[in-house]
């Protein structure tokens, strides 16, 4: 019987998706299994969440302002709840923590796997549905869970066969960069948005040149690097002089230049040099003490030398509910793509500390770090 050509459905995949062969699985599922092993092997215990939540469970950590719905995939049931496929793995185990807090022991050691679906402008590299092995410790403010987790990925990294050297494990803290911000004028609630567009921006450091990142801190950016040419990207409309400040910050080359940088940054505006009384102690004793004396000694006595885990103010995670120590591994690879350009991986896998997000269902601190490596 022959088909009616005006009821033909067309074929098409949706932007930001892929299909997937039986050479893909079977190289994610030996991937799956190698984390897997790295993960108990330091002891964490498996647990599995919903690809679906309610939506204010979620949290809204995940803006983006090219598309609805603040970057996820969101729909009403049939009691007009409002539920979302997951944008991540962390913000749903902050929800299964709080629920089940009195059955489970502290602290809470446990890895998860799956898919996550992202609403956002899908582009090269960047998917809307994509795969994510997570590990988490609940319940330890101690600096000594946030290194483990940081050696944890540095083993998983060479595990997965990726030789010493052309991979590293880069350790900020997310609280230099908020009392800068703060600093030159966008604390307080009314600049939460400008503020998370900073910290996107800044992310993108392991993508773009300095030069298209003070774009995107300043007016915006159009992706095809001329005027008119792709899709425009909104900035954070900073000042030259904001702008300046920041790229300081996150350009400086050791613990001993940023100290400078926020010495400069403090007398600028005006701010308190004494540690131990206002701007000065929000940017030191936080943040900058935690590298030097907790956070440093604990990997360095465990044999992870710089070429494996170390310091790098340019880190700050584009999710807005890290609160202190934040990781990212970058891969180091030298490679090419089809058409044998060279082709910079950045990062594959990032985390932190987010002692907020369990406690926005319970009402009490409970502290909690993890890592992400995208499969």
């Amino acid at each position: 019987m022959a088909t009616d050509k005006k009821t033909k459905l067309k074929a098409r995949l949706p932007r930001g998706l892929v299909d997937r062969g039986p050479g893909d699985i079977a190289a994610t599922q030996r991937m799956i299994d190698t984390i897997r092993a790295v993960y108990e092997h330091y002891g964490f215990d498996p647990v599995e969440t919903p690809a679906i939540e309610y939506t204010d469970a979620l949290g809204k950590f995940l803006p983006d302002q090219d598309r609805p719905n603040e970057g996820v995939f969101s729909f009403q049931d049939d009691d007009e709840q409002w539920l979302s496929l997951r944008y991540d793995l962390t913000a749903p185990l902050a929800r299964h923590v709080a629920e089940n807090f009195q059955n489970i022991a502290l602290p809470y050691r446990t890895y998860r796997y799956g898919w996550v679906f992202r609403n956002e402008k899908p582009g090269p590299g960047r998917f809307r549905q994509f795969m994510q092995f997570d590990a988490d410790t609940v319940g330890s403010a101690s600096p000594a869970a946030d290194a483990e987790i940081c050696m944890m990925a540095a083993d998983t990294m060479e595990a997965l066969g990726i030789s010493r050297g052309s991979y590293v494990v880069k350790v900020n803290n997310r609280k230099v960069l908020d009392g800068v911000l703060e600093a030159i004028g966008l604390g307080g609630p009314e600049n939460a948005g400008r503020r998370l567009t900073v910290l996107r921006a800044i992310d993108k450091l392991d993508k773009f040149a300095i030069s298209e990142i003070r774009k995107l801190l300043g007016g915006g950016r159009w992706d095809g690097g001329e005027e008119g040419k792709g899709d425009f990207t909104n900035g954070a409309g900073l000042t030259e002089d904001q702008i300046k400040a920041v790229i300081a910050v996150v350009t400086a080359s050791s613990v001993a230049e940023l100290k400078q940088v926020l010495d400069q940054i403090t007398m600028d505006t005006g701010g308190v040099k004494d540690p131990h009384g206002g701007l000065g102690c929000l940017l030191y004793d936080d943040a900058v003490n935690y590298m030097l004396e907790q956070f440093e000694p604990l990997v360095r006595a465990a044999g992870y030398n710089n070429d494996r885990i170390r310091f790098d103010p340019s880190v700050v995670r584009g999710l807005e509910y890290y609160t202190g120590p934040v990781f990212e591994v970058e891969l180091l690879l030298d490679t090419k793509d089809e058409k044998g350009r060279p082709v910079r991986f950045g990062s594959v896998g990032g985390g932190g500390r987010y002692d907020g997000l369990v406690s926005r269902f319970r009402g009490e601190p409970v502290p909690a770090t993890g890592f992400s490596i995208g499969v």
